[in-house]
């Protein structure tokens, strides 16, 4: 019985101008990715094929502002678990901005960066429900919503609502995370089915986690 996974959007915030043809519409996941999971992949899919984006860029922190320096690995490490996980869907792509810039990672520095770069291209910066509300204590918020367009998608136990415009899509929810799948690794337990097979393979060569 095959599972449909695309779903309609739960809500759009923003009037939806027709998309110039001649601008390419990008996709931004941007995560510590530590490691990498199932959730992050959907997400970043099913966002691509919903808003008819040309490709989704997963965008790995350097020095995650909020994250705590001791619970992030080395970024050769993260790098090679993103580039395992995508390797079979030529739609997302890994974007080493942060990482090459080094520092703590702004996302209003990344996306200026990336703008000033690629003038021809419309970013569209996809945060969790869980994130939403700490959009006001982003740095340089409000400068940062001239660059991109944000997008939300649901994420349990989370409840939606701001006045900031954000395009929400609705993809399926998993309640998954990077932590739980630490602490299971952590635990002696195989997290089976929450990331892809080679990621995991990898963490039990590399030792991660432990």
């Amino acid at each position: 019985m095959a599972i449909e996974l695309l779903t309609p959007f739960t809500k759009v915030e923003l009037e939806q101008e027709p998309k110039d043809t001649n601008r390419r519409q990008v996709g931004i996941l941007g995560g510590n990715f530590n490691p990498v999971h199932q959730a992050h992949l959907v997400i970043a899919d099913q966002v691509r094929q919903q808003l008819g984006l040309d490709e989704v860029l997963l965008l790995p922190e350097y020095l995650p502002p909020h994250v705590d320096k001791k619970e992030t690995i080395d970024e050769k490490h993260r790098v090679k678990m993103l580039s395992l996980a995508i390797s079979d869907n030529p739609d997302l792509h890994l974007d080493r901005t942060e990482l090459d810039r080094k520092g703590v990672s702004y996302t209003y520095d990344t996306m200026k960066a990336l703008t000033t770069a690629n003038p021809d291209v419309d970013y569209y910066f996809i945060i969790g429900a869980d994130m939403v509300d700490y959009l006001p204590k982003w740095h340089r918020i409000d400068e940062l919503l001239q660059l991109v367009q944000f997008v939300g998608v649901q994420r349990p136990k989370y409840k939606v609502g701001t006045s900031y415009p954000i395009i929400w899509v609705d993809v399926p929810l998993m309640d998954i995370s990077s932590s739980m799948i630490r602490r299971a690794i952590k635990e002696g337990k195989k997290p089976h089915y929450l990331l892809p097979q080679p990621v995991l393979d990898y963490i039990e060569k590399e030792g991660l986690y432990r």
